[in-house]
């Protein structure tokens, strides 16, 4: 009963947290457009940098919840994504957007002390259960941040990084009285050095072929969903016509169909169906998902398409964590789901920045096709690897 409570506040804590970060998705990209009066480039770098941050940061952060546990660790994140927040209400000029969103990129670099908190709670049988919780927290997240932020925008932007700032403000307050420590078994400081860059951190997590191949499955998904990160409200504004609720309307259909997913089916899905074949039909999904986004021709269309996205990410994601933490001894998970934060972040970089100059140098469907062009790597590797290599 305590392992679920526990579960039941971290989800919470996450939720509340990702609210304040989804009201900012779908308005980003237009605020920049509109009000900065920048680039469909220079959108992919304000993306990109803030997953950059968290590139640096997830591993230095997944290493001091080996070390110091996980609570502290969340609530002083919690505390440094309501400065960034703070700063884009005060947003205006490019430069400053770009500095808002490093300060939130740092403090968004709990998840991955999020995810070791669900593996030192979760055994390793009902483990892809505990990280769907996780993705659970996001879709919801993206459910209601992305149509609140919609609606919020007509009253103008400031508001909604106030409105976001005050999310984060109540999952601290929520995580500093509600939420135990799960990482008993900690470190001692002898034992856990904290590097700004740790080359061998990195190394020693890539040295075992189980974890290395899992995480390049997870960099290539994220590689190819962020593509679309800076594109998808630019491709609504631009060839749908959406307005800022009508994207966030769209967010809030892939946070609900992947909450679903990820809260509830993922659970009873892997207990009748391998892992090796959930990763299969994730992909699928995925795949198909991208190379029709920039044809679903309608709202409903695009809306149906975007369902079976968030079915694929739903059942992909926790499955390839879930996969990663197994193969991954109780005392590494903080470091080892902090280098797979950072790789997944890495991609996060990288995806916008392609994403955003394909968009305006090539064509508005090439940052989705191109996502699909990666998935179907991640689906050939899935079909005659992965069931060689791992015994799933």
């Amino acid at each position: 009963m305590r392992k679920k409570s526990a579960l039941s506040l971290i989800f919470l804590t996450v939720f509340i947290d990702l609210l304040g970060f989804g009201i900012l998705i779908p308005i980003l990209p237009t605020f920049a457009k509109i009000e900065l009066l920048v680039d469909e480039t220079a959108i992919g770098v304000v993306v990109a940098v803030y997953s950059f941050v968290q590139f640096l940061f997830n591993p230095i952060l997944g290493k001091l919840s080996d070390k110091y546990g996980r609570k502290p660790i969340i609530v002083i994140s919690l505390f440094i994504n309501v400065i960034g927040y703070v700063l884009f209400a005060f947003t205006t000029s490019y430069i400053l957007l770009l500095v808002s969103r490093i300060v939130a990129g740092i403090g968004g670099s709990s998840i991955s002390v999020a995810q070791a908190y669900i593996a030192d709670i979760t055994t390793k049988e009902n483990r892809a259960k505990g990280m769907g919780v996780i993705g659970a927290a996001f879709g919801l997240g993206f459910v209601f941040g992305p149509l609140m932020g919609g609606f919020l925008a007509s009253y103008g932007y400031m508001v909604t990084g106030f409105a976001s700032a005050t999310f984060s403000i109540l999952a601290f307050i929520l995580t500093i009285v509600l939420l135990p420590e799960s990482n008993v078994n900690r470190k001692t400081p002898a034992e856990t050095k904290i590097k700004f860059l740790d080359v061998d951190g990195f190394k020693n997590v890539f040295a075992k072929p189980e974890r290395a191949i899992l995480i390049f499955l997870f960099f290539v998904l994220t590689f190819s969903f962020a593509n679309i990160y800076g594109t998808f409200a630019l491709l609504g504004l631009q060839v749908y016509g959406f307005s800022d609720m009508q994207n966030g309307f769209m967010f809030g259909i892939i946070g609900l169909t992947s909450a679903i997913v990820q809260g509830g089916l993922i659970g009873r899905i892997s207990k009748v169906v391998s892992k090796k074949n959930i990763l299969k039909i994730g992909s699928f999904f995925i795949m198909v998902s991208l190379a029709l986004i920039p044809y679903g021709d309608t709202f409903l269309g695009l809306a149906i398409i975007c369902i079976f996205l968030a079915l694929g990410t739903g059942i992909f994601q926790p499955t390839v964590l879930s996969l990663i933490s197994e193969v991954t001894p109780d005392t590494e998970q903080g470091v080892t789901l902090g280098v797979n934060q950072s790789v997944s972040a890495f991609a996060r970089v990288v995806g916008p920045l392609w994403g955003g100059f394909a968009f305006e140098f090539l064509g508005y469907p090439y940052p989705f096709l191109t996502g699909a062009a990666f998935t179907l790597l991640i689906f050939m590797v899935t079909l005659f690897y992965i069931p060689k290599r791992l015994n799933i």
